[in-house]
Parts: C-alpha cells; structure tokens; sequence
C-alpha cells in the first residue's frame, strides 16, 4: 500500500470489526474513499473470541445432549467429546487466528487499510501509532466513525493481575480443558462457557451475584437453563459472589475463592463473566470534547449527539443500544447510508431509507442464547413491559405439546411466550425456550418488527410436523383467552 502518513479520505473508519467493516463497505460502494483502523485482528472481536469460537464449542455439547435424549439414538452416543476434534474445529472456525481473508476482502472492496491503534485528534482527524512506532495522521473530508466495540469489564478483585483471570477471550481460545473451572458471572458469557467446558469434562462451577441467571430474558427461559446446568453436573452458587481470591501459584498453580457464604472453591482457572465496557478509553475522546472511557451517545442515523457538525459516528457496541453483532451490523448499513447521503447533500428525511432508521435496535432485538436449552427471543419481555408501564397481553404455550417437538424428544421440555398489544393485535414480545428454538426467531422478528396483525399471522401456516407450529398453538390459545369457548348444545 502506498505511503499514507499525511492523507485525507472520505471516511474514516476506526475498528475493523464486523460493524466497521460493514460501514466502511457502504461508503467504499457509494463512491467514497474510505480508510479502516485496526490494532488487533481485521474481522474483531466477533470472528475470533466470540460469536465464531463460543458457537464452534456449544455445537458439539448441545448436539450431544439433544441426541443422547433422542430414543435409537440414545443408546449410540457413548463415551465423552472428542475434545481434541472440537478443539481443532474451534481453531477453524476462528481462521486459526489469522485475518489473511479479512484483509483480502477489504482490498477486493477498495478499502485501504491502516494496522495500528488510533484516537481522535480534533475535528475529522485521527491519528495512528503503528506497530513500528511511526505515525500516520489521516483527515476525512465527512466522517470519522468509531467502530471500537467493548471489551471485558473485570470487577474490583482484590489482586486481580496475580489471579491471571480469564476473560471471554481466554475461554472461547484456550488450548486445553481446564480440570476445574470457576465462573464469576450470571449472563450469556456465563452460562454459554459453563455450558461448553462442563460438556468438554470440566468441573464447573458458576457463581451467580443474583438469585437468578440471566436476569433479562424471561424467568421461565432462565429456570430451564439452570435445571439443565444442575443435570449436566454445573454446581449453581446463586446469591453469592467473591469475597476474597487468590492464585497459589508455583507447580500447583490454583485458584482459592473465598464466598459470600464463607465457603472456599479450588478452580484451575476462573472465568470473570461480569459485562462489558467500552473500548473508548484511549481513543481520543478527549480531543472532541467527550469523555474517556465513556458511552458514545447516537441519535438514530448513528451520529454522535455531542459533536457538533454531523461528522462524528458511533457504531455498534460503543453506543450501548445495543450489544450484538448483528444489531451492530444492521447500524453499520444504516450508518454507511446516512455518510453517504450527507457526503451527496441529499436530504436524509427523503432518503431511500427513510424514518426506519435506527428502529430496529430499540423495540425488536433478537437475540438466541445457545444454551441447553436455547433461548431465543425478541421484542418486549413481561418485566420490561412492567417497567415500561404498557400493558400487554401474556401468552404461554408448552412446546412440547406441539409434534414436530416430539419428534426432538419424546420428553421435550420447553415453552414459548408472546406478548400481544391488547388495543393494536400485534405481537410486542416473543421468547422461546427449548431444543431447536433458535430458528423461530427470524418470523417472531418479522412479527415483531412488521407489526404484522393477528389477523393476518393466523394465515401464516406452519409446516407439520415441525417446532414452528407452535405460532399457531399460541395463536389459538389467545383465542380462547379471549373468546372461551362453550360447549355445543345436545
């Protein structure tokens, strides 16, 4: 690549990521020279300590205990993972580490490409220490966009460096299986981990600060997963936490956790599952007048509200609305659009993307935790319905009730719930629990995010005998929620 220490493009991209990948494509595709900025790897955080490697490990272990309850096939499946396979095909999955196809891809889209960590450096500037220790100073003629995502929030421990604690990039790359394993934590990193190293032969313990896991989605969905945690052999410390640790060191090398309780733990490793904060503190922030280390507030074209001059985006996970990379994705196309409109002089109120921006990110998120047994779910949950203080209509229905559940498990254990706007008919809210659930997501979405009314979706006809016919068994049992039924006359 040419020289690029003092050049001015039309966009700026900082992080290569999924999200910013996304953005600079449209602004590359709309005519606009655009420049990326990566210190680590081109693909980020999702294709190689996240959604990639954490789904490459769950496979084989939700697989495993789906098959092993399947009637003829129960009595096949013997014997433990093959660890070392489910290993290797991990390291697959996450490219081996290597960003080489990455890269390529961006070259083939026109997309220059800067390896090193940049800041903001005042009004539509960035500035990059590169890995030899030069620097490259760049000027975008219309936008810089902050595509830096999260990374993990460790709590106040006491002695946290000697701990050597692993995050979620540690558990989703580690090489081994650890004998005993401690996770601090109750959200999706924490139950997907427990869930993929207990099935690997780890000795797992989760400890959980709440009385609960996985505090946003729905209570039915969470006591699933932990009745299958506790089946599977997890040892569930809920209401707890740490209250002292430390690491031995030397050729036993182990973890003594102290908790709440008084009780101790032994662990060869320990998994700090505790949130996520954003990668923005030390990227210049202060330069435009933000603060380090914070939030980048958006308006929903994406564009940083703080900044004056329309020049500044915040993309994906940095703006906090929310964390997931195909929420991400679907900002960076908005994103991408809104740059190059502007860059046009277009107006945005008429253009082709029109008043849906940013929509989706608020009322219609889905999200699937790929848990034994999975959770999917969109839109409202009943406790965000609560605080919100709209009033909706619960439906419930068991999916093992439905055939095509049947034919997973003769015992299938499950449940789906929507949630109905009483005075609209549409659906608001939608969660699934249960075996092969992940894949009615998609129409609960379009559901969700169309508005699509009652009225209409009983004309949607489900396949027989599949998991989906579960939309009409909730369809007809909102009927006689509202309409019982009486009995004929003799």
């Amino acid at each position: 690549m040419s020289d690029v220490n003092n050049q001015t493009y039309d966009v700026i991209v900082v992080g290569a990521g999924p999200v910013g990948e996304n953005v600079a494509d449209r602004t590359s595709a709309a005519g606009l020279s655009t420049v990326i900025v990566e210190s680590e790897l081109v693909g980020g955080e999702c294709s190689y300590w996240a959604c990639e490697p954490s789904k490459a490990l769950l496979r084989p272990a939700l697989l495993y205990a789906e098959a092993a309850r399947l009637p003829g096939v129960a009595t096949a499946v013997t014997g433990p993972l093959d660890v070392r396979a489910v290993l290797k095909h991990r390291d697959h999955m996450a490219a081996d580490w290597n960003d080489k196809g990455q890269v390529d891809w961006l070259a083939s889209a026109g997309i220059d490409l800067i390896r090193g960590h940049g800041q903001l450096d005042g009004v539509k500037q960035v500035t990059v220490r590169t890995p030899d220790g030069g620097t490259v100073r760049l000027q975008a003629r219309h936008a810089v966009a902050v595509c830096t995502g999260t990374r993990a929030a460790l709590p106040p421990l006491p002695g946290l460096d000697m701990l050597r604690p692993w995050t979620s990039r540690e558990a989703t790359s580690a090489q081994e299986v650890p004998g005993r394993l401690a996770i601090l934590g109750a959200g999706v990193v924490a139950v997907e981990m427990a869930t993929a190293w207990r099935a690997l032969g780890s000795e797992v313990t989760l400890i959980a600060r709440d009385s609960r896991l996985l505090a946003r989605v729905e209570p039915f969905a969470a006591e699933l997963v932990a009745d299958r945690l506790r089946a599977a052999g997890v040892d569930l410390r809920l209401d707890s936490g740490i209250t002292a640790a430390e690491r031995a060191g030397g050729p036993d090398d182990s973890v003594h956790l102290t908790l709440k309780d008084g009780s101790r733990i032994v662990a060869d490793e320990l998994l700090l599952a505790t949130g996520r904060a954003p990668r923005t503190d030390d990227i210049g922030m202060e330069t435009v007048g933000l603060t380090s280390g914070d939030w980048l507030a958006t308006d929903d074209s994406f564009t940083v509200t703080a900044v004056e001059g329309e020049w500044l985006y915040a993309v994906g996970d940095v703006n906090h609305r929310a964390l997931l990379t195909h929420q991400g994705k679907y900002q960076a196309r908005i994103a991408g659009a809104v740059i190059a409109d502007r860059a046009a002089g277009r107006d945005l109120d008429t253009a082709p993307w029109g008043r849906h921006t940013g929509t989706a990110d608020l009322r219609a998120v889905p999200q699937v935790v790929f848990t034994d047994p999975e959770i999917a779910a969109v839109g409202l949950t009943t406790e965000d319905a609560a605080r919100a203080g709209r009033t909706v209509d619960v439906v419930d229905y068991e999916i093992g009730g439905v055939a095509g559940a049947q034919q997973h498990d003769p015992d299938y254990r499950g449940q789906a719930r929507v949630l109905i706007d009483p005075e609209r008919q549409v659906i608001v809210g939608a969660t699934f629990a249960g075996a092969g659930v992940a894949e009615l997501l998609h129409s609960a979405t379009i559901a969700v995010t169309g508005e699509i009314p009652l009225d209409r979706l009983w004309h949607a006809v489900p396949s027989f005998p599949t998991i989906s016919e579960v939309w009409l068994r909730l369809l007809e049992t909102y009927r006689d929620q509202r309409q019982p039924r009486t009995e004929p006359k003799s």
